[in-house]
């Protein structure tokens, strides 16, 4: 039996790769498949399958994600350097181990984020000083360690076509690499209607969703705010937690306080779609938003920007697409759609047809056969 080697941080359904790591491992235990997970956490229920060797890598106690990732990838190279005749297939992310892949699935190209911080820190310096320096140095190292596994692995799975013109960019050879978009919870997320009281937004207005964390520059909240200055008609709801956020203090310097809605982290954010009118989205830095996808699938026109990775499939039948994410202008036209509910009706149909190509069951499909047509060469 083919023994497959899975190596990430988690492999549950409430994390983004998370959760593409969780229905690969589903889909490979349906066709057949042992797998070995290398991971420090794994969804109860694989816990207990007797095709699943879970070997768990603790990183507990260490500060910051850059001493966790290191412990990570000291511990899961040693191992594998011990078992690797153990397994049939290695696949990874990124720079999650020191340890060479067969396929390493890429969500995120540290490289390309690198190139939009440089330029972005002398825009919003004085907002994020320490965390600009902690983060570029985490970036920089991220880059140099990336570009070394995507090298030495045998083939790269591209999470959008954008983080494939960013391996292309680094030097990746193309013939390497495969796109496979991330997928969506169709019964989850889907379209329909609840009460607002849930959350204490107010009825009869329409309401706009952003969702990401809020602490940071690059999911770019702070152009929503701007943009929402400019519409008195439109709220916005924000899911984020709000510790160490400089948001809801720019909300009440420009005076929108009242119209923005901090909801905090929630987990319920298949209801919450239901509540809403709209989803926007101009991140500066996506390889491929799980999120876009979900709103999508809940019936939401979707305002987003090409750097956001996934933008790729929203057309202009269920959305918007801005060039520049810091187009103020083109986010706050943008958002007159909270203005035409005949253009918000159709474009909703719409978006549900779209979803409807990206389900889970296609995406881990798509890994399979990448498996299968590896293992029988």
């Amino acid at each position: 039996m083919v023994v497959i080697c899975i190596v990430t941080h988690k492999v549950s359904k409430g994390d983004g790769q998370g959760r593409v790591n969780y229905e690969v491992a589903c889909e490979a235990l349906r066709q057949g498949y042992k797998l070995t997970i290398i991971s420090s956490q794994l969804d109860e229920q694989l816990q207990h399958d007797p095709n699943i060797e879970w070997i768990k890598i603790k990183v507990d106690g260490f500060p910051g994600d850059l001493f966790r990732n290191l412990k990570f990838s000291w511990s899961s190279s040693k191992w594998l350097k011990n078992h690797h005749h153990e397994v049939d297939l290695i696949k990874t992310n990124g720079a999650i181990t020191d340890f060479g892949s067969d396929v390493n699935a890429v969500h995120f190209v540290h490289s390309a984020w690198l190139i939009y911080s440089r330029n972005l820190s002398q825009k919003l310096r004085g907002w994020f000083d320490f965390q600009f320096l902690y983060q570029r140095l985490y970036t920089q190292l991220n880059s140099y360690w990336e570009k070394k596994a995507f090298l030495q692995a045998k083939r790269i799975v591209a999470v959008s076509h954008q983080v494939q013109q960013e391996l292309l960019d680094i030097g990746v050879p193309k013939g390497k690499i495969v796109v496979i978009l991330n997928g969506v919870d169709l019964q989850e997320f889907c379209p329909g209607v609840v009460d607002r009281d849930e959350w204490g937004l107010p009825k009869n207005k329409v309401i706009a969703l952003f969702a990401g964390d809020i602490k940071s520059s690059r999911k770019n909240l702070e152009s929503v705010l701007y943009a929402l200055q400019q519409i008195p008609s439109l709220n916005i709801a924000v899911l984020g937690s709000t510790n160490g956020s400089p948001y809801p203090k720019l909300a009440s310097e420009l005076g929108i306080a009242e119209r923005t809605h901090f909801l905090g982290f929630r987990k319920d954010i298949s209801k919450i779609m239901k509540a809403v009118d709209f989803f926007v989205f101009p991140s500066r830095y996506e390889a491929c938003s799980l999120v876009i996808l979900e709103a999508l699938a809940s019936g939401l026109p979707v305002i987003t920007a090409k750097s956001a990775g996934g933008s790729e499939i929203v057309t202009p039948g269920c959305g918007i697409v801005l060039h520049n994410p810091d187009d103020i202008k083109g986010l706050t036209d943008a958002n007159e759609i909270g203005t035409n509910d005949s253009l918000r009706s159709n474009m909703r149909q719409s978006a549900r047809i779209v979803a409807e190509q990206y389900s889970w069951s296609i995406m881990a499909k798509s890994y399979l056969n990448l498996i299968k047509e590896m293992t029988k060469e």
